[in-house]
């Protein structure tokens, strides 16, 4: 296995059931608000299981993107009959698409994960038009005794969750990329140290 070629078995098998009651009780508004209105051509970026396919509207044509083939097949179970999703065997750097191609891109939990933070974010911007929208939804590094504990947890961490980063500063790199305007950003503490607070946006890209 490499960075570039990700397979993590049990980690696949076991998210679902893990995630379930969040889905349910935390994550659902916030899948909601990434996906309200989209229209036209959709990067859902790092579809993992697919969780958030089911929240895209008929309106939407959404190309899904998951690099380990074990999320990849549990997404491809999950798309119903019908359903405008296509699914991509890519990495975040590496996307398979022209550019200004997309009305918009999703990442949901996706920026914790990347091993090339920098390339992932440059394929985002090649790939919106400009004008588009990336929304997305992150967990990010806490502060005082909460960043403490997710340092200290962090290496074995990354190991048991599919490549996970606990101390990303997510919010401020996209904030600080001069190709996007920051339409909102906000800040949740929810979630349990070591996987809080998380931050939810919508940046547009500069035209």
């Amino acid at each position: 296995m490499s960075e570039s070629d990700p397979a993590h078995p049990l980690f696949a098998a076991i998210y679902d059931p893990a995630m379930a009651h969040a889905e349910r009780t935390i994550l659902e508004p916030h899948r909601e608000y990434l996906a309200k209105g989209l229209s036209g051509t959709v990067l859902d970026l790092g579809a993992g299981t697919g969780a958030m396919f089911p929240y895209f509207d008929e309106a939407a044509t959404v190309h899904a993107t998951e690099p380990d083939r074990h999320m990849r097949r549990r997404a491809r179970e999950r798309v119903q009959d019908g359903e405008r999703v296509e699914l991509h065997d890519a990495g975040a750097a590496d996307l398979p698409f022209p550019d200004d191609h997309f009305d918009a891109v999703v990442s949901s939990m996706v920026f914790c994960t990347v091993p090339d933070v920098e390339g992932a974010l440059s394929e985002v911007r090649r790939v919106l038009r400009p004008g588009g929208e990336f929304r997305f939804l992150e967990h990010v590094a806490d502060d005082g005794w909460r960043e403490r504990v997710q340092t200290a947890v962090a290496p074995a961490w990354k190991r048991v969750a599919g490549g996970c980063h606990l101390t990303r500063r997510t919010a401020s790199r996209f904030a600080g990329d001069d190709a996007f305007d920051v339409v909102e950003m906000d800040r949740f503490e929810l979630g349990v140290t070591p996987v809080r607070p998380f931050v939810r946006g919508r940046l547009r890209r500069r035209t």
